[in-house]
């Protein structure tokens, strides 16, 4: 059996056992979403400290010290995100390999990048997020679990006010 069927089975069977009053296609559908909005979280998480390290130029302290605030308030979203698919009773990642599998947004592996290209990208990387996060919030509101749709609320003004301080930045120079 391949791996990913195994995966899916093993969420399936989660689902199953899992009492609560989201019902299974409910808790399939925001499972997958928070699952995809989990791998998107961790990609972002990642580029923003591949930039907080690679940062270089006259504003480096500033833009380093952003982004090193910025990383730590993404990551902070990752043990949410996971422990809220698995109180519902989904499934949620299991390597980096499902991490690639799953994200949207996209990795930049290139060197030398300039300090404005950085910061344009990730204010581009958290808008695609808050689009994703609106998403999310609608799977949610469609079944009713408002627990999971107050968080990604929070999240969408998090990641508007990590939008808002990227482009203002960029904007500024």
């Amino acid at each position: 059996m391949s791996n990913t069927i195994a995966l899916e089975k093993e969420a399936q069977q989660v689902i199953d056992k899992t009492p609560g009053d989201i019902n299974a296609e409910g808790v399939r559908e925001i499972s997958d979403a928070l699952r995809r909005l989990l791998a998107d979280v961790f990609a972002l998480y990642v580029k923003t400290k591949n930039f907080h390290w690679h940062m270089t130029g006259s504003h480096f302290r500033d833009y380093h010290l952003l982004l090193d605030d910025q990383s730590e308030q993404i990551f902070r979203m990752t043990d949410d995100i996971a422990e809220r698919a698995r109180k519902i009773g989904g499934a949620t990642l299991h390597s980096i390999g499902d991490i690639v599998r799953h994200q949207r947004l996209k990795d930049n592996n290139e060197s030398g990048v300039l300090p404005l290209e950085m910061l344009t990208e990730l204010g581009a990387d958290n808008l695609q997020l808050t689009t994703f996060l609106r998403a999310a919030h609608e799977v949610c509101d469609s079944h009713n679990d408002v627990a999971t749709a107050s968080l990604i609320e929070n999240w969408i003004d998090e990641s508007e006010r990590r939008t808002w301080f990227l482009t203002a930045t960029v904007q500024s120079r």
